[in-house]
């Protein structure tokens, strides 16, 4: 990816930053320069409460207080650009862009709210592309099954596969504005694609959904799938798109691709092609600049799996770390990425970090082999059967890491510090640096 100029200073605003589309955003830009990031959303736990010194609530985009209080954080926090990172924060906050001094990174109101219904996707699209058959009457199926899903909806809520009448009876009482759509049986994927109004549509290229939760990808898979460039940009013509955008498209019973959906905005799973160096946010904030814009992938194919991910708060305060070396910081043979992570940290926030050790063999030596010597700032080399407590300066808030649970027990017993084998730090290497919110007030907790 290159561009004609080089990115000025820029406050980004992403909400609501908890979603698994937040999340990307952030990942994605987290490592750019000339960038701040910020955080809003409901006052409800999430994880970007956790991921962001600050976290600033606005209500949802439904509440009437919504626009003004959004405009208000904008100017005060000097936002350049707004990210949503939800369809319904993406037809909102494109409705209202006049309101903000931040430029929203959307498409026009109107694209994003034909989008955000799938009856108006597919009548919008129909004559153009491979879109699934719409049962508009309940009394006319004559063969099962179909599926019925809302028209306004997302995550795979409320959606249902019907096999007969009376599972169709049950979706339809229970889907909120529901669309009865023929059943599309085959293989599932998402487009990847990217917009730009002045050079049209630069990126398109698919990835296949292996196993989905909850609407989301969580094993998914580039893949090459004939007949999407015509799709993409049959569909970018029509709804006007810009910036990064995706459709999800399913093989009907006849193998036909058939639309499922179009989304003018990020996706989670979008990481798949980030790492192949399609940077969307990055991208899409250049486009709302109107740079000439070129962008290139990295051959091959990516598969991206993913899971849940740790992150803590806690109370330990240290100023000091002292780890040790064998069966620590270097296991089976190989620098413990994890145990470096910490010590990196540290150095970035000026702790001094000690070696200790009882290593057998040249310690200089075996640091030099591993690309460690110069990173401590001090080491020592216990050849004496000295006790590890005794190299431990009392002064301040140290922590200690071995691997050894009797060292540990030692130090424990002796200084009465916090002590952590290599399971443990990852409480250290993934803290929230933010503040732990205040709990609610007994009174508060019975009123909502």
């Amino acid at each position: 990816m290159s561009h004609t100029s080089v990115m000025p200073d820029r406050n980004i605003l992403i909400f609501p930053a908890g979603t698994e589309i937040g999340l990307e955003i952030f990942a994605a830009l987290k490592g750019c320069r000339n960038t701040s990031l910020f955080a809003a959303g409901e006052d409800i736990p999430n994880h970007a409460r956790l991921l962001y010194k600050e976290y600033h609530v606005l209500p949802h985009v439904t509440h009437p207080a919504f626009s003004a209080d959004m405009a208000r954080l904008c100017e005060r926090l000097r936002i350049d650009y707004v990210f949503p990172a939800h369809d319904d924060a993406l037809t909102a906050l494109s409705k209202m862009r006049s309101l903000l001094s931040a430029k929203v990174i959307a498409p026009s109101a109107e694209t994003c709210e034909i989008t955000r219904s799938k009856r108006a996707t597919y009548e919008c699209l129909e004559r153009l592309i491979q879109t699934p058959r719409v049962f508009h009457d309940p009394r006319s199926i004559r063969t099962f099954p179909v599926f019925v899903k809302p028209d306004r909806g997302q995550g795979s809520l409320n959606a249902f596969r019907a096999n007969d009448e009376q599972q169709l009876e049950h979706a339809l009482r229970t889907a909120r504005d529901p669309l009865i759509c023929e059943y599309l049986p085959g293989e599932e994927y998402t487009v990847d694609c990217f917009s730009s109004l002045r050079q049209g549509l630069l990126f398109c290229h698919a990835r296949r959904r292996d196993r989905v939760r909850n609407g989301i990808s969580n094993c998914t898979v580039t893949v090459e799938l004939p007949g999407i460039d015509r799709m993409a940009k049959a569909i970018a013509t029509q709804l006007e798109m810009r910036g990064a955008w995706f459709f999800q498209v399913k093989r009907s019973a006849s193998g036909v691709l058939t639309l499922l959906e179009v989304a003018p905005r990020i996706a989670g799973a979008m990481a798949a092609h980030r790492v192949q160096g399609i940077n969307f946010p990055l991208l899409s904030m250049m486009e709302q600049d109107g740079l000439d814009l070129h962008i290139q992938r990295n051959p091959g194919t990516v598969e991206l799996d993913r899971s849940l991910r740790n992150r803590y708060r806690h109370d330990i305060e240290f100023d000091a770390l002292y780890i040790d070396l064998d069966d620590t910081l270097i296991l089976n043979g190989e620098v413990h990425l994890e145990a470096l992570k910490l010590i990196f940290q540290c150095i970035n926030t000026r702790k001094p970090v000690t070696l200790l050790t009882r290593h057998a063999l040249d310690i200089e030596k075996t640091l030099k082999r591993h690309r460690l010597n110069g990173l401590f700032d001090r080491v020592v080399h216990m050849t004496d059967g000295s006790l590890k407590s005794a190299h431990i300066q009392r002064d301040g808030h140290p922590i200690f890491v071995d691997d050894s649970f009797s060292e540990r027990q030692e130090v424990r017993k002796t200084l009465g510090i916090p002590t952590f084998d290599l399971s443990m730090i990852e409480l250290l290497t993934e803290q929230s640096s933010a503040p732990r919110p205040p709990r609610p007030s007994l009174e508060e907790s019975h009123h909502g």
